[in-house]
């Protein structure tokens, strides 16, 4: 078993590694190509994160290990709210815009009654994928129409999409983007060999984490649903965990909250989407029931807590305590 357990761990590594990489890489090519700023933080920073689940998701996919593939999806949505802002919640309370829980707390909710409409009926098929990555760009748009818009967004909030950026860039402030500048042709050649570099890194580091969940499960006699509703899901979380978390200790709690929901949105959408068009797979039956109404119930607790415009300590611990009480679930059925 151990062997297995360090495959993980080092593909995790690869996939955190590689994902950086390619994102810091991208960033400076668009920079260089004159993108602005905030189209490049909607896209590049705020779903370029979400590679190394992306790719995790479809190399499970592509070797027939549905379990992985969809539980890393639902899984990643799950831990995101009830362990990630539940764990934000019990180091500070955490403020909630009224009119951003309405737009983006409802499409969570929305988009998870979608994905799980799409379980029950043709899986994650080509034509799901595409409506769900034609529904990305739809939201990209959106969300950059929405944050060129200063009365709006004084009005209403920053977006989850702006939000998800913001969290990242100021964790680690390489990776936001910056006013265009001239750079040489050397500089824009090790841009472009970071990126490259980055996605290679993430490739591998997808292979070496979907064939150590797979031993991991089987040494341990589980479903590859479990493992991938708990284990990759958690570990593909982990970017999420700390940049919710060092915002919450920062004070910056609403952006926590939209670190949670932007990334929510980007799993469903761009991750569900691509992963059905690129290696269309049918959910596992045993993720039919339960998981699919936790992701959706998970969504909706948020949404109501977050009603009077923050999530206190209390809700935090039922938030984390609600999380617990679902692994250890997870475990025993397949046990």
């Amino acid at each position: 078993m151990l062997p297995a357990l360090l495959s993980l761990a080092g593909g995790l590594v690869l996939l955190v590694v590689g994902g950086e990489l390619l994102v810091r890489g991208s960033v400076r090519i668009a920079e260089r190509l004159g993108v602005s700023p905030l189209l490049i933080g909607l896209t590049l920073v705020g779903f370029g994160t979400s590679t190394p689940e992306l790719v995790t998701s479809v190399e499970a996919a592509r070797v027939g290990a549905p379990g992985i593939a969809l539980g890393n999806i639902v899984g990643s949505n799950i831990a995101n709210v009830l362990l990630i802002l539940g764990l934000s919640a019990l180091l500070a309370p955490l403020a909630v815009s009224s009119a951003a829980l309405r737009r983006d707390g409802s499409m969570v909710i929305a988009l998870s009654l979608l994905f799980a409409a799409a379980g029950y009926t043709f899986g994650l098929s080509r034509p799901v994928g595409l409506v769900f990555v034609i529904g990305l760009v739809g939201y990209m748009a959106w969300a950059y129409a929405q944050e060129r818009n200063v009365a709006r967004v004084e009005a209403s909030g920053h977006t989850a999409a702006y939000d998800k950026e913001e969290a990242v860039a100021r964790l680690d402030p390489g990776l936001a983007p910056r006013q265009a500048r001239t750079a040489g042709l050397l500089a824009s050649l090790l841009a472009a060999a970071v990126a490259v570099g980055g996605l290679a890194i993430i490739i591998l580091g997808g292979r070496v984490l979907v064939a150590a969940a797979v031993d991991l499960a089987r040494l341990l006699g589980m479903s590859e649903s479990v493992i991938g509703l708990t284990v990759v899901a958690v570990g593909t979380s982990l970017p999420e965990l700390v940049t919710s978390v060092v915002a919450a200790v920062r004070r910056q709690t609403d952006i926590a909250v939209g670190n949670v929901l932007g990334s929510n949105i980007y799993n469903i959408l761009g991750i569900g989407g691509l992963t059905g068009l690129i290696a269309p797979t049918p959910f596992p039956p045993e993720m039919l029931g339960v998981d699919l109404a936790v992701m959706v119930g998970a969504a909706v607790l948020l949404f109501l807590l977050a009603l009077d415009r923050k999530v206190v300590r209390w809700e935090g611990a039922l938030m984390l305590g609600a999380y617990i009480g679902y692994t250890a679930w997870l475990v025993s059925r397949s046990g």
